[in-house]
């Protein structure tokens, strides 16, 4: 590993008061794409320690709303317009009171990962898995033409849920932020302008 590397985002981070190095992939797809705005209700999913809660807090202001979730708690300290919950994606009743309280959301945010085996194949499953509920979690919550960006590391599974997302919205890429390190295999789908038709019924 290039620690000169990793350093340089981990030490800006510490410089600019954010919480983790991995607000720089979220800075560097926004201002390319600009996939949120002010006002937006955003959805950040996986958003412990909140770096991204803290640069999405700052875009969209406090006529916007940020609601951070994820299984381990969040520290306070952030702007009011930031709700959090310390909460499981796979919880219904969860789903549901996020929903009902919330939604619908202009944008879904999900730099969720599992917890890492070393063993490839593994993660990547496991990495899709959550990939494939953040997708549901859109299916759900996320308004006719919002924006979703997700963290997936690429298995056998990979090119069937891109095509999933492709059915959803109008365009989409596939991204790999500078700050990702290297050597990681993580990479991130950027989905925009999902379509107002639901598939099948």
């Amino acid at each position: 590993m290039s620690h000169a590397y990793q350093d340089h985002y981990f030490h800006r981070a510490k410089r600019e008061n954010y919480r983790a190095r991995a607000v720089y992939k979220l800075d560097e797809i926004q201002k390319k794409h600009k996939i949120l705005r002010a006002g937006n209700r955003v959805l950040d999913l996986g958003a412990a320690p909140g770096s991204w809660i803290q640069l999405a807090s700052g875009v969209v202001g406090p006529k916007g709303l940020i609601v951070g979730v994820d299984l381990k708690a969040i520290e306070p300290g952030l702007p009011e317009h930031v709700v959090l919950y310390q909460g499981d994606i796979y919880d219904e009743s969860f789903l549901d009171t996020l929903s009902t309280r919330h939604g619908p959301f202009d944008v879904v945010l999900s730099d969720m990962a599992p917890a890492t085996s070393g063993i490839r194949t593994a993660d990547s499953a496991r990495s899709e898995l959550l990939f494939e509920q953040a997708l549901l979690i859109v299916g759900r919550m996320l308004r006719p033409g919002g924006h979703f960006l997700a963290k997936i590391f690429q298995g056998s599974e990979f090119h069937a849920l891109l095509l999933e997302v492709k059915k959803a919205f109008e365009k989409v890429k596939v991204v790999k932020p500078g700050a990702s390190r290297k050597e990681s295999k993580e990479i991130y789908i950027l989905a925009m302008h999902y379509r107002t038709v639901k598939q099948g019924g």
